[in-house]
């Protein structure tokens, strides 16, 4: 065996001196900070176009921004579209945290106030024809209202029964 690497010290040399370029080439290349690319999006516009936007907006009739939609839409159709998304019960009563309500996060928060929903009371009031009007609006969210008890929650809620609540719903 020391014959043989006596006789090939040259090679077992080469490949060591080969093997710590290769760590060296290594060790440059992991300690190089990436180079970022500049990618421009629409931030790098400025504000002049999201201005210039909101004032379109802002100026065009509601049937100009949905395409001539408002046109097609006949009285009668027109007035069970306001009448889907009228407030459900006493509009007065404003500025309850819904998302106090087990099952009623932050997207169903802001589903609801487009609904007109804003307050315990008026929740604390749906009959179930109105769970059932809801439901058909909230789309993937269809069935919490009635699944999380709802009405019942908000009901001890707007009474301030936190006791109660805890007992029957958990921690708030």
């Amino acid at each position: 065996m020391m014959q043989q690497i006596e006789g090939n010290w040259q090679v077992l040399a080469g490949v060591a001196v080969l093997v710590l370029l290769v760590a060296v080439w290594l060790f440059k290349r992991a300690s190089k900070p990436a180079k970022r690319v500049h990618r421009p999006d629409v931030l790098d516009e400025g504000v002049a176009p999201a201005q210039r936007n909101e004032a379109l907006i802002n100026t065009l009739p509601a049937a100009e921004i949905l395409g001539g939609i408002g046109a097609i839409i006949d009285a009668a159709a027109h007035e069970e579209v306001v009448d889907a998304v009228a407030p459900l019960a006493d509009p007065a009563a404003v500025g309850d945290d819904l998302s106090r309500i087990k099952g009623l996060g932050p997207k169903l928060k802001v589903m609801l106030e487009g609904l007109g929903v804003t307050s315990f009371s008026q929740i604390a009031a749906w009959s179930d024809a109105d769970i059932a009007r809801i439901d058909s609006q909230i789309g993937a969210f269809a069935g919490r209202p009635a699944r999380d008890n709802w009405v019942e929650q908000a009901k001890l809620l707007m009474a301030g029964d936190t006791a109660a609540y805890e007992a029957k719903f958990g921690k708030i």
